[in-house]
């Protein structure tokens, strides 16, 4: 049995956990532990690494403990690490890196902590067999993750490899596309399941469309790519094989119920070839359309869940003459009214870094969720969209009329 760590987008840390609770029915021996700041702790068996780097839509690594311990200085760090058996899982030729995260720690230099880690593993394999791994900080065979709070600190190897938002389907991208992992965890977050109408007017490159699709089909995340774990010691490819077999395709859906639009054809071909290379079989109708002109797609009330452009991006095709925050204004105004007028009885999500948001559709928010978007503090607000909203804004005196 081994301990495990799945960091996570800070923020989704419940969401996370919730899906790991569902991956750990898959198993007898994986358990869910607690929740910290950034990630979930959990243990199991090392087939329960393969499951959770196959399932787990909203993990950003699946990293196994090697040690813990407490520490006063670099030479107890690199006294822990040395200690750790890193030839029982893999050979002297292959590659490394070495990361390291700290919060608190007295320590000056996490540069220097990183290279008395990256020493203490090639000082270990030197004494054994007279030579040591080679550094590839690009695309290496094994990854080591060292953490240090106050007072102590854990060393990991990653079964992972490249980080798992990674999927293995995206091909292209427009301008700061979504991570694929924050926008299956804003889905759980909004509470869409399979089955219910979603729709992304502002879709770009389609992230939160291929998220929804995937799990519309059942395919699994890691499906199609290639993990770290595949290259340790002892990696059991029958146990995998059975594994990725034994996953079921799900009915494709009769009706779509996914949709999508983007003021941009750019984006709307970006997308339809995203969900190709993503597998998905059954259709998702797309329109190249402004935002604040759409129409809700379907008559059952559903989930609208976007993340609207900011800054420049707002400009895609506006006017260059009108300054950025006099556009995102008459945008959000514009799109505050469709909203009001075309989605009753929708909840609608819009995931962004401007706290303002509410303000300029001159909607009152539901609930809003704090999430990070890497360093970038972001909100999920939520609206409901109740039938009548219309009705009432125009029923409101009109107080500015010029007077003669």
């Amino acid at each position: 049995m081994a301990s495990y760590f799945c960091p996570c987008p800070r923020g989704m840390e419940a969401a996370l956990a919730e899906e790991l609770g569902e991956i750990a029915q898959l198993s007898t021996t994986f358990k869910v532990h607690n929740q910290v700041p950034g990630g979930v702790h959990c243990s199991g068996a090392l087939e329960d690494a393969y499951r959770v780097n196959l399932h787990s839509r909203i993990a950003s690594r699946v990293l196994m403990r090697m040690g813990h311990s407490s520490y006063a200085n670099e030479n107890d760090i690199y006294d822990l690490v040395m200690e750790q058996k890193w030839e029982d899982w893999f050979d002297v030729d292959h590659t490394i890196r070495v990361d390291v995260t700290a919060v608190k720690s007295p320590l000056r230099s996490l540069e220097f902590t990183t290279l008395k880690i990256k020493d203490a593993i090639c000082d270990r394999f030197r004494d054994q067999f007279d030579k040591r791994p080679s550094v590839d900080t690009k695309e290496p065979d094994m990854r080591i993750v060292g953490f240090l709070d106050q007072r102590n600190f854990t060393i990991y190897l990653d079964t992972s490899g490249e980080a798992l938002f990674k999927r293995g389907w995206r091909e292209e991208t427009g301008d700061a596309p979504l991570r694929e992992n924050l926008a299956a965890g804003m889905l759980r977050v909004a509470g869409w399941k399979p089955g219910t109408p979603l729709f992304d007017p502002m879709c770009g490159s389609g992230t939160i469309l291929v998220e929804a699709a995937q799990m519309v089909q059942g395919i699994p995340p890691g499906a199609r790519r290639q993990f770290a774990f595949e290259k340790f010691h002892g990696f059991d490819k029958a146990v995998w094989q059975d594994m990725k077999a034994s996953i079921k395709a799900l009915p494709l859906p009769l009706e779509p119920t996914i949709f999508g639009s983007d003021i941009s054809g750019d984006m709307i071909a970006m997308t339809r070839h995203n969900l190709k290379v993503a597998g998905i079989l059954f259709d998702v109708p797309l329109k190249q359309i402004e935002a604040q002109q759409v129409q809700a797609p379907t008559e059952q009330p559903g989930i609208l869940l976007t993340n609207p452009p900011y800054g420049e991006r707002i400009g895609v095709r506006g006017d260059t003459t009108i300054p950025a925050d006099d556009m995102a204004a008459g945008f959000y105004s514009a799109l505050g009214t469709t909203l009001k007028q075309r989605f009753a009885g929708w909840t609608v999500f819009l995931f962004t870094a401007d706290l303002t948001l509410p303000k300029l559709l001159r909607l009152k928010e539901a609930r809003k969720t704090p999430f990070f978007n890497g360093a970038l503090e972001c909100r999920l607000f939520r609206f409901d969209m109740v039938s009548g909203y219309n009705r009432r804004e125009q029923a409101k005196p009109v107080t500015d009329a010029p007077t003669q």
